[in-house]
């Protein structure tokens, strides 16, 4: 059976902004099983990118219960925290968040020199991770030497370096033209069908439409919960 990665129990997150508290999650409770392939939708203001910020460890609920791999993250230390972000979590954003001065290689290797791997050990998986997304010959080119889907695939080369189990991306088609969007999308699909968790937030109903599971937010509560097809153990 599958097991689960991520379990959420009556998570809340509350800002304070002046006098005033904004409640951005109400009482959300979801699991997510180890290989799940999930999209969240909502509209602007609806908690996606916190509910987004709490899995990934970028935040902290302000109550309620976060468990990701059975360990829960209210306990843990801000550097247990890094080190979760560093080795679980792979981010992959919208607007790819390169190194400019960088080449491919560097953008992807710079996870692994957070973790404290060895140079030579860095540049081989660094390597061999590029290829994988078909760009084993851009490993020496800058951002600005390649195209917006070429980023991309850095981008989620580097959030792959580490092999980490859970990819969460943030509406990583939204630079992209739609061909190059769809050539994105179909690589997400095959990282999902090789193993990895992945969560998405995005806007667009034909990009949730891939997606095994849809989560719906409104007003910081999840609104409907329905899956695409069933999750193959």
């Amino acid at each position: 059976m599958p097991t689960e990665v991520i379990a959420l129990r009556d998570v809340e997150k509350v800002y304070e902004v002046g006098p005033s508290e904004v409640r951005a999650l109400d009482g959300v409770s979801v699991d997510v099983a180890r290989g799940d392939y999930v999209a969240i939708m909502g509209p602007s203001g609806s908690g996606k990118s916190t509910l987004m910020n709490l899995i990934g460890c970028l935040d902290r609920p302000t109550r309620g219960s976060y468990r990701l791999n059975t360990r829960e993250v209210g306990d843990l230390e801000d550097d247990e925290l890094a080190e979760i972000r560093n080795t679980e979590i792979g981010f992959i954003f919208q607007t790819f968040n390169l190194l400019p001065r960088a080449d491919a290689l560097e953008n992807v290797a710079l996870p692994l020199v957070y973790a404290g791997i060895p140079r030579e050990e860095r540049g081989a998986r660094a390597r061999q991770t590029l290829e994988e997304v078909g760009l084993g010959d851009r490993l020496h080119h800058r951002p600005n030497e390649m195209s917006g889907g070429q980023r991309q695939r850095v981008a989620i080369a580097r959030a792959l370096v580490n092999r980490p189990s859970i990819l969460l991306a943030d509406e990583p088609t939204g630079n992209l033209d739609s061909r190059t969007g769809e050539e994105i999308m179909a690589l997400v699909a095959r990282l999902q069908e090789r193993g990895n968790t992945i969560l998405l937030v995005t806007h667009e109903q034909v990009l949730a439409d891939r997606a095994a599971r849809v989560l719906r937010l409104h007003d910081g509560k999840i609104v409907s919960d329905s899956r695409n097809r069933p999750l193959v153990p």
